[in-house]
């Protein structure tokens, strides 16, 4: 993807409209860093940065005083994620998590400057409610699947948006990494994907699920 400076250009819309020394501040603010599978690069409401994704895959979730977490969406390659900047945007007050999917790199902008920026530029501001605003639509969709759809098929949206994303029919992830996508529990993904596997729609292994009828699949989600 280039250098940091040509990955902000590129990314940020903003970029070209602000002062030279903006710009410099702004690069001489932003570390990359390298995350391992499972580690945690933000939590709560802290003011981690605006993370960019370079490489591999974030997940960002919520966590229930119980220790259950659900999903809201995932971050890959050219991502910007708002969210881990409590102190740009202050009217959110719902406790986030972020962790590495994957081995991943990511670049990230301080809070504290990005923040600054934010109330000298409107752009750098519209760009930054803009961006929390696209996500919430990822959220209501996770809410409206959790409340309102049957389990089946709300496995069958999954299997099909993964396939999509990865351009294959095979899905090479465990029935743990599913539950934890879909805010179910592993037991409930297996029993699920049995029914699916009953009636051809998937088959199941050792290696991971292939869908088999994408067509009876996508009509299970009607």
């Amino acid at each position: 993807m280039g250098s940091t400076q040509e990955i902000l250009k590129t990314l940020l819309p903003f970029w070209d409209g602000i002062e030279e020394s903006d710009r410099s501040l702004i690069c001489e603010n932003t570390v990359s860093h390298s995350f391992t599978a499972g580690e945690t690069i933000h939590r709560g409401q802290e003011c981690s940065g605006v993370i960019i994704v370079r490489s591999g895959c974030l997940r960002v979730y919520i966590l229930s005083e119980n220790g259950k977490d659900i999903t809201l969406y995932r971050l890959f390659p050219g991502d910007i994620c708002m969210l881990s900047a409590s102190c740009v945007l202050d009217s959110i007050t719902f406790d986030v998590s972020i962790d590495a999917e994957e081995n991943s790199r990511c670049i990230i902008i301080g809070g504290s400057v990005f923040d600054t920026l934010s109330n000298k530029y409107k752009d750098i501001r519209i760009f930054s409610l803009e961006t929390a605003v696209s996500r919430f639509s990822d959220v209501m969709w996770v809410m409206q699947q959790i409340l309102f759809m049957s389990m089946d098929k709300r496995l069958a949206v999954f299997l099909i948006d993964e396939a999509a994303r990865n351009k294959t029919d095979e899905i090479m992830l465990t029935h743990e990494q599913i539950a934890r996508y879909i805010g179910s529990a592993r037991e409930v993904v297996s029993r699920t994907l049995k029914y699916l596997s009953s009636e051809g729609l998937v088959e199941v292994s050792r290696k991971g699920i292939r869908i088999i009828d994408k067509a009876g699949l996508r009509e299970l989600t009607n």
